[in-house]
């Protein structure tokens, strides 16, 4: 049986020396950061609570926000527009730059319009589209997409960087410097620079939409995204319809536990509340502002037991904490959202049966949930995905043969119980010289980076008679 794509690609990567550097920063950077952020505010918990509570309260009530939202943002000047799915956002957003005659467009970081496939939609209407955050600019030059929510390029090097640049720099000096970090952001500075001053059109995604203002908050900590909504004649957010809460309270309360579990801040360096076009008396801002409200199947999982995967606020804690995107990265996932919370919203927007790999990228060790800010249960979800994958018969035959066998012997707990005394007891005798296996059929994965520990020799059920009955161990 050849192994799937995801089997592939998690394989080149976990024998990817180069990623394999660029991964082992991420429990020593922003783990640590986040545990130290969580110990330093007492009511983290709390806030926790809270936001669970106003993400579950805005998406019972969702309808009513949404019509909130667009009504406060069309009293400030905001014009509000509605796509049922990525071709109609793609072509949405086309026209609009079209109407403004763009030649050239700024982009903030933005996952949503990684979803709908934007940047190539407007490449091939002829519209150059520039990525501002460092990382994202990085990817671009390389023709990849983002491997991280929050730090796209997190699977690069320094000196990965340094070649790109020399690579695609080419009207610079190539006998400059490039051996530090802050050569390479001050060139990139200077690059992007260029492109603030000459955009017409300047597109961001947006954090939170405020139903009580009609404002869009964007939150970065390059100053660019400042400069991608501000420069520009015309600003256009890309916004899915979970992105809307109810007040400015509550946004206040997302943001101390989105900063604090992204990137272990107190509060993102650039936190902007865009409420509507430039003012007469205000010294700058665009002269139009324009809000996407997307859909893209968001709406058919409310009411169902995947809803709470749309309280997500894309802090990227689950992927920074998990064993398995700590080993593989995000690219190896084969899709926009990697990691756990990309493992339960991929399936849910794209059907299980094109990417029923993801699901079980888990050790469902459930460190995704103990620092999600808002208690999204994840491996509940990617568990729902397994079980519509085995009954849809999507898993393969030997897979299924080995739940069905097993839930056989469940259902017998005579024939279960003298099934495992007798391997337990051979393996036990087998294991006892050395005290663990090197090697062991039907154990390749795990023999290959440790050694098994062997089993005692008996099972648990034997061990506990005996303890029952008084019988020394």
């Amino acid at each position: 049986m050849h192994p799937s794509p995801f089997q592939a690609a998690a394989r080149a990567a976990l024998a990817d020396r180069q990623l394999q550097e660029a991964l082992g920063g991420l429990p020593g950077g922003l783990v640590a950061r986040r545990a130290a952020a969580r110990a330093a505010l007492p009511e983290f918990e709390r806030l926790r609570d809270e936001a669970r509570d106003i993400r579950n309260h805005t998406l019972a009530h969702l309808d009513l926000y949404l019509e909130a939202f667009q009504r406060n943002a069309i009293e400030v000047g905001t014009k509000v527009h509605w796509a049922t799915d990525a071709a109609a956002a793609r072509d949405l957003v086309l026209s609009l730059c079209r109407e403004a005659d763009a030649r050239l467009v700024t982009k903030g970081k933005s996952m949503v319009s990684e979803e709908i496939g934007l940047n190539a939609h407007l490449e091939a209407a002829g519209i150059e589209v520039v990525e501002t955050d460092l990382g994202e600019y990085l990817i671009q030059i390389r023709g990849e997409t983002p491997s991280h929510i929050i730090a796209p390029a997190i699977h690069l090097t320094q000196q990965d960087v340094e070649a790109d640049f020399r690579k695609h720099h080419t009207h610079l000096d190539p006998a400059r410097n490039l051996d530090d970090a802050a050569d390479l952001v001050a060139e990139a500075r200077a690059i992007l620079r260029e492109k603030f001053l000459s955009a017409d059109v300047g597109i961001t995604g947006a954090n939170f939409l405020v139903a009580e203002t009609g404002s869009a908050v964007v939150v970065t900590n390059e100053g660019n995204g400042d400069l991608t909504l501000s420069l520009p004649r015309v600003h256009i957010v890309v916004a899915t319809i979970d992105k809307v809460i109810p007040t400015l309270n509550d946004a206040a309360t997302l943001l101390r536990v989105l900063a604090r579990s992204a990137t272990g801040q107190e509060m993102s360096a650039y936190t902007t509340f865009v409420t509507g076009p430039r003012r007469a008396e205000d010294p700058d801002g665009p002269e139009e502002f324009h809000v996407v409200i997307i859909d893209n199947g968001r709406s058919a999982l409310l009411g169902t037991p995947e809803q709470e995967v749309l309280r997500c606020i894309r802090c990227a804690a689950c992927l920074n904490h998990c064993p398995v995107y700590n080993a593989i990265g995000g690219h190896a996932y084969g899709s926009i959202y990697p990691g756990p919370i990309g493992a339960a919203l991929t399936p849910a927007l794209n059907g299980v049966a094109g990417c029923r790999d993801l699901p079980h990228a888990s050790t469902f060790c459930g460190r995704c949930e103990e620092v999600c800010p808002v208690r999204i249960p994840l491996t509940k979800i990617m568990r729902h995905w397994r079980e519509a994958d085995q009954a849809a018969g999507g898993a393969p035959a030997r897979q299924r043969f080995a739940l069905a066998a097993w839930a056989w012997l469940a259902r017998h707990p005579r024939i279960y119980h003298l099934a495992m005394r007798l391997p337990v007891a051979f393996l036990g005798a087998l294991g006892r010289r050395n005290g663990a296996f090197r090697r062991l059929p039907l154990a390749s994965g795990w023999t290959r980076g440790r050694n098994l520990p062997a089993p005692q020799g008996r099972t648990f059920q034997q061990l506990w008679q005996q303890t029952k009955r008084g019988v020394p161990r």
